[in-house]
């Protein structure tokens, strides 16, 4: 039987495209797409232009004072020291946690485990848990890292006699939203891996080379750039999510005296971060709604495009080593 239709030869191709014919279904669905796009940049481009016009005075202003300041009651004192506190170790959560588990568990079920019924039953609920709303998550960080693990006090003797959590505090937020990037990072890393041609496995398999191996020497440098890419962007997810944090029990009132942005006694502690505070001065009249919250978004952005710029570098230099 044959698998190719000869009136579809390589001269019968040559030929139509020397002719010119127009593939109308084709260029309808190009002019939709470019459609598409541009309207997504005209809405980018107006939400950035509204927060950058009310936000930039008073980074213009007090940059300094605006981001090394505390929470207060006046617009004009207020700051977002504590929120950017808050937001670095919920990212330090995500990095530490949610990445090496992630990408162990993709390189697992795609290089190691079975095809059988188990493994296609993680893979499926896997890609369901990555659709749960991000308030479930918040639900069950309350009721296992806030409730739960505060009822064994002293369990853990390096900790001092506190709980390994601490209640509402940065380690359950951090570790919540770890939990809650988490799937993502597995379905990005396993595409990624998927990805990596079989040939790559098997010319390493022909010279005599393990599995592990086959999977650190090969597998993991080619795929590098797609994990990378996969995820930040699930890093950007956690830095930008407001309700599990408030579930958790992020503060919007005044924190008070604190330490520096590294000092890790602030694990321990009440919290807030930068969704929170933007979400709080959202709500409230005058100067906190109309120039304090745009200018903690634009803070927040540079914070994520700093990791988007950081991700971007780590792909490129993988990519020349590929």
């Amino acid at each position: 039987m044959a698998l190719a239709n000869p009136a579809v030869t390589a001269d019968a191709v040559r030929a139509r495209l020397e002719r010119g014919q127009l593939d109308i279904a084709g260029a309808v669905f190009k002019a939709l797409i470019s459609l598409a796009i541009l309207l997504s940049l005209l809405v980018i481009g107006v939400l950035l232009y509204d927060v950058v016009h009310d936000g930039w005075s008073v980074l213009a202003d007090r940059p300094v004072d605006f981001l090394s300041g505390t929470l207060r009651s006046q617009a004009g004192e207020a700051g977002v020291f504590q929120g950017l506190r808050g937001t670095f170790w919920i990212g330090v959560f995500t990095v530490v946690l949610a990445f090496p588990i992630g990408i162990g568990a993709a390189v697992y079920l795609e290089e190691y485990a079975p095809d059988t019924r188990f493994t296609r039953f993680i893979a499926i609920n896997i890609r369901n848990l990555a659709g749960v709303p991000s308030v479930v998550y918040g639900i069950l960080g309350f009721a296992i890292f806030v409730k739960t693990l505060a009822l064994f006090p002293e369990w853990l003797p390096f900790l001092g006699g506190r709980t390994f959590t601490g209640g509402r505090t940065t380690m359950a937020a951090g570790i919540t939203l770890a939990v809650l990037v988490l799937p993502l990072v597995i379905i990005t890393a396993s595409e990624a891996v998927r990805a990596v041609p079989d040939s790559i496995r098997e010319a390493g398999f022909g010279v005599g080379a393990t599995r592990w191996e086959v999977v650190r020497s090969h597998v993991l440098p080619y795929a590098a750039p797609g994990i990378i890419t996969g995820t930040i962007l699930s890093l950007a997810r956690a830095l930008g999510e407001a309700a599990p944090l408030i579930l958790v029990g992020a503060v919007t009132g005044r924190l008070g005296q604190s330490g520096g942005l590294l000092d890790p006694a602030q694990l321990h502690e009440r919290f807030t971060a930068m969704p929170i505070i933007i979400t709080d001065w959202s709500g409230q009249p005058g100067a906190f709604q109309t120039e304090n919250a745009p200018a903690a978004i634009l803070v927040l952005l540079v914070v994520v495009l700093f990791a988007n710029t950081a991700a971007i570098l780590l792909r490129n230099r993988y990519e020349k080593k590929r």
